[in-house]
């Protein structure tokens, strides 16, 4: 995962490790020898572990790139799903899902196919547990709701919005 995203997936309980990578800060240097120590410890830490399967939930060139190293098969988005078609290169397995969904259904599609099970698209549960007692005043009945996004297709129509606030609210 990107370094800066890094702190989001500690909070599931079920990730035990978690393999960060520095591609936007490293491209900024790339003829710096710490870029390339780097990169070189991130492939060996990716070694060093036996994995059964990778999946590549961005379709992009350079998430295909990393998954490789960890010498394990690839599942991700076949060739007409991919943001990246080229990425699809690098896949074992790839599936079809709908470009037009998403990002997040997109996502979950991808993991229910690449791992045999059904996801619950009417379900809100990330799985995240947020260590709310560590924020000052908050006494663990609060929801944050973040709706920025860098991309117009991350984007959630605003009933969603609505919807997922009535929930929060009920509960």
């Amino acid at each position: 995962v990107e370094e800066a995203f890094a702190g989001i997936v500690a909070l599931h309980p079920a990730i035990g490790t978690i393999h960060t990578v520095a591609i936007r800060r490293w491209r900024k240097s790339l003829f710096d020898t710490n870029t390339w120590r780097q990169a070189a410890a991130l492939r060996r830490a990716l070694r060093a572990c036996r994995y059964d399967l990778v999946v590549d939930a961005q379709g992009l060139l350079k998430s295909a790139l990393v998954a490789r190293q960890a010498r394990a098969p690839i599942a991700g988005f076949d060739r007409s799903s991919a943001r990246e078609p080229s990425a699809t290169l690098f896949y074992d397995v790839p599936y079809a899902v709908p470009r037009d969904l998403h990002a997040i259904e997109r996502t979950r599609r991808l993991f229910g196919l690449a791992l045999g099970y059904r996801p619950d698209l009417s379900t809100l549960d990330s799985g995240i547990v947020a260590p709310m007692g560590t924020i000052a005043g908050i006494d663990g009945k609060a929801a944050f709701l973040l709706h920025g996004t860098s991309r117009d297709d991350k984007k959630w129509p605003a009933e969603d919005w609505i919807g997922t606030a009535r929930l929060l609210v009920e509960r």
